[in-house]
């Protein structure tokens, strides 16, 4: 009965709701302290015009859109828990959570750093003396997340199955 309970327990809904949470939370992070604390960069800094008043209102609309998404991704990982949450064959775990939600902002940083700060230039991390090593430090700290994200799911993958 043990064996055949342990079967049946499916993360996954817990994983995807902890993605969208990381890659919403992992994006208000950037735009709250990079952008808007720190402001080493807006979104589309790298413009001709961002020194100006036009670009300075082309920059706070690309940040507003840009929040919107990370409010988008949220959402969706609020009602991915909640569904998640309702279904009796998901482990209710904050390790699985935690690890998940630690991925997506870690995927965040990763596809977002690859993105705007290398193919389409938009941005960088810090602009101006070393900035290749902050957008690779910005990338590298992603990949850490992932991988620390996804240790810390079979971690206490691993615990649960072997508690119960």
């Amino acid at each position: 009965m043990k064996a055949n309970l342990e079967q049946q327990q499916n993360p996954r809904p817990l994983i995807v709701a902890g993605l969208f949470l990381g890659l919403g939370q992992g994006g208000f992070f950037d735009g709250i302290v990079f952008h808007q604390i720190l402001q080493w960069h807006h979104m589309f800094s790298n413009i001709e015009s961002s020194k100006t008043i036009i670009g300075l209102e082309i920059n706070t609309l690309g940040d507003g859109l840009f929040h919107v998404l990370d409010w988008l991704f949220t959402i969706i990982g609020i009602i991915c828990l909640w569904r998640a949450g309702n279904r009796e064959d998901v482990p209710w775990s904050t390790g699985i959570l935690l690890g998940s939600v630690m991925m997506g902002a870690g995927l965040f940083n990763v596809v977002e750093g690859i993105l705007d700060h290398h193919i389409f230039n938009l941005h960088h991390v810090k602009p101006g003396t070393h900035q290749l090593a902050w957008d690779i430090g910005f990338i590298a700290v992603g990949v850490l997340f992932i991988l620390l994200g996804w240790w810390v799911i079979q971690k206490f993958s691993h615990l649960e199955t072997t508690s119960k």
